[in-house]
């Protein structure tokens, strides 16, 4: 039974928005733009997996709460982010309020697909609107919309926009307050009558369960394609063995339960696109098949891929190094100057040894962050992203899931949480779970300072290729490791625990685009915040810990030593050395010492505590960055004078970075989109444990191979 609706908590006076589209309509642009928020957009399917909340002041002065819901195909709820939708505007999520309209975001170019979805929503009895949104791109193919016709054909209000540069808005704006006072939309589309004789006592059913007619149709329809009943109407008195004989008197009468939705409601879509949409001139050979003639080329595809991939890498090294000095130059002068103007003493070592030690050099690497993901937003942005994910798919079916699951995968190599949060776009629960489990391996942004300052240190930047150097190649490999072993992990997956079959991949191609200016930049600028926050918050409290930590107790050393042996005397004697003398058996077979170890220990808070850590023991304080470098590879071992870190040394704990699951954050939302729970923190502790295991093995193997081969672990 549909439950009355939920107070609000702005007010009931205050009219309730939610927004649903298809997937790649522009809807969350659209959102953007009503509400004046910034929320993620992009070029591909999947960007909104979550309901996002805002609002605007309407025409007459009252609020307007907008909720943006997850991009979906159709009603049917075959993935979790569907089911999202759906809950919501039947008013069965309890931690939401029931819409008092919708406002249906439909492609103008692609008007037939997205009648679908408009036409599902237009029969749950709540006021419609509909946006032909994207309504310049549908005038430049050459379709003419009769948008009054299309509203005496829909029977609900219809606004033309073009979301990206605001227009339409207003009408927009007005037509939804105007709709909150209209009658539900009353529209159906025509059933044959010896289907609708089937169907009779299932929609009965649904209306004695509280539905209108209209929705007890729509759900009836949707119950046959699903072949299951929804949990929600589980106690439904006779609703399983109405189900049951609705699909037999179909079969008897000659139609597919499963299909009967999808044949009535496009044969009734075709008739309304005749009647209102026109062709000035015929579908022709548009740049974007140009395009992916060669972007989609069994052969030039994969080699695109891969080279746009080495142009990102070569770039966060090369262009990155003019700003890194900037902010280095700038860290060091702030430095020094409180250095100079406090005495001597506890707080002085705790601002520049500890503070500016290890929040300085972590923000160091700000500048590659913003070039990666200036580059990500492009390929998302531009329409490519998809195509990346359609290369993948021949690979993905052999490890048992499909393209689809490549997106969340890509999405992680920005950052793990938002790549789980996507796969709630994967119908299947076991694909959904099989790459949920493998999302971390793709090396995300918290692992790039580490990949720096180990390749910055260790690995020269000798020309391979006009273009390429080592270090940029370096770090092309190490996120190629961890894609191509996260698909084997997979494979794993899914011939053992997550048995299942391998179904086909419908993946929509959106058209090529130039990225907008204003909405990369948003973006690049959100992450880079984010970045920042974190340096200022969770490294900056871990950095006070760790320094406190290596500072105390205080250690009587001989003053007669040199600065750096009085240093490593205290070292050694405070909290932290302690500590990390416990944890250096473990990894010692790894080539490490006890200052990496603790390092390692500390960084499994947030991976880029490594290089902040390291930044706190050697206290290299104003210093940043690049003194931090020159130390490491000066470093030697108070025992027997060899270097302490070495190319082979810096390659394993690279290796060991790719794989380790070094994120609480991750963990969490891990333990959430697996299920909660029980069940929910038994899949998340065998995801920390298999990494864990697989990061010390891997970089055991580099190193114990390495020094078998004679590349030596110490020179």
């Amino acid at each position: 039974m549909v439950p009355p609706r939920a107070t609000s908590d702005a007010g009931r006076d205050a009219l309730r928005v939610a927004i649903i589209g298809n997937p790649n309509t522009g809807k969350t642009t659209l959102f953007n733009a009503l509400t004046g928020l910034r929320q993620r957009v992009g070029n591909f399917a999947g960007v909104t997996v979550e309901r996002v909340e805002g609002g605007f002041k309407g025409p007459d002065g009252r609020r307007v709460t907008v909720l943006d819901l997850p991009g979906s195909y159709s009603l049917s709820a075959g993935s979790p982010d569907e089911q999202v939708a759906l809950e919501v505007l039947l008013g069965r999520d309890a931690d939401r309020w029931r819409p008092d309209v919708v406002l249906v975001v439909a492609d103008a170019s692609h008007l037939e697909r997205n009648l679908f979805l408009a036409s599902q929503v237009i029969e749950l009895g709540v006021p419609v609107v509909i946006a032909l949104n994207q309504f310049d791109v549908a005038e430049s193919e050459g379709l003419r919309i009769d948008v009054p016709e299309l509203i005496h054909e829909l029977g609900v209000p219809i606004v033309p926009t073009v979301a990206k540069r605001g227009e339409g808005l207003e009408p927009l704006k007005k037509a939804l307050i105007i709709a909150a006072g209209l009658p539900a939309p009353s529209r159906q589309f025509s059933i044959p009558e010896p289907a609708q004789n089937a169907l009779a006592p299932l929609e009965a059913c649904l209306v004695s369960d509280g539905l209108s007619v209209t929705a007890a149709r729509m759900e009836a329809l949707r119950l046959l394609g699903m072949q299951r009943v929804g949990p929600h109407l589980d106690r439904v008195p006779g609703l399983a063995a109405a189900i049951s004989a609705a699909s037999d008197e179909l079969r008897s009468v000659g139609f597919v339960p499963t299909r009967l939705e999808s044949e009535v409601r496009y044969a009734w879509i075709a008739q309304v696109i005749e009647r209102t949409v026109t062709r000035s001139r015929p579908v022709g050979y548009n740049v974007s098949d140009r395009i992916d003639r060669f972007a989609l080329h069994r052969i030039w595809g994969p080699l695109i891929f891969l080279v746009l991939m080495m142009i990102v890498f070569q770039a966060v090294f090369s262009w990155a190094t003019p700003l890194m000095d900037g902010i280095e130059a700038i860290i060091a002068a702030a430095g020094g100057a409180v250095g100079n103007v406090l005495p001597e003493g506890d707080l002085r070592s705790l601002i520049v040894d500890g503070v500016f030690a290890g929040v300085g050099s972590v923000l160091v690497f700000l500048p590659q962050i913003a070039i990666l993901f200036t580059f990500i937003g492009l390929l998302e942005h531009s329409g490519y992203m998809a195509r990346a994910a359609f290369l993948m798919d021949r690979i993905m079916r052999r490890v048992g899931l499909h393209g689809k699951s490549f997106i969340p995968m890509l999405s992680g190599y920005a950052c793990a949480v938002p790549g789980i949060m996507a796969t709630r776009t994967i119908e299947d629960p076991k694909d959904r779970l099989a790459t949920i489990m493998v999302v971390p391996l793709m090396s995300c942004s918290a692992r790039l300072p580490v990949y720096t300052l180990l390749i910055g240190a260790f690995v020269p930047a000798t020309s391979i290729f006009p273009g390429l150097t080592l270090q940029g190649a370096t770090m092309l490999i190490m996120y190629l490791l961890g894609t191509v072993v996260a698909l084997a992990v997979a494979a794993l997956f899914k011939r053992t625990l997550l048995k299942g079959p391998v179904r086909p991949m419908i993946l929509e191609l959106p058209p090529y685009r130039f990225p907008s200016l204003k909405s990369l930049g948003v973006s690049v600028v959100q992450r880079c915040q984010l970045f920042v926050q974190r340096a200022g918050t969770v490294i900056l409290a871990l950095s006070i810990v760790l320094w406190a930590l290596a500072t105390y107790p205080k250690a009587t050393v001989d003053s007669s030593l040199p600065a750096e042996a009085q240093q490593e005397q205290q070292l050694e004697h405070s909290v932290l050395g302690r500590i990390g003398h416990g944890i250096e058996p473990l990894v010692r077979p790894l080539g490490y010492d006890w200052k990496i170890g603790v390092s390692i220990a500390a960084s499994f808070a947030a991976r880029e505590v490594f290089v902040s850590t390291m930044g706190t023991i050697y206290g290299v304080g104003t210093e940043s960055e690049q003194a931090l470098t020159e130390r490491l590879q000066s470093e030697r071992n108070a025992v027997t004078g060899q270097r302490a870190y070495t190319p082979l040394i810096a390659v394993g704990l690279m290796v060991f970075y790719v794989f380790a699951l070094m994120c609480i954050s991750t963990i969490a939302v891990t333990v959430r989109e697996a299920g909660g729970g029980r069940i929910g923190w038994q899949w998340a502790g065998l995801q920390f444990a298999y990494m864990l295991a697989l990061a010390w093995g891997s970089a055991w193997l580099v190193y114990a191979g390495g020094t078998a081969l004679g590349f030596g672990g110490s020179r």
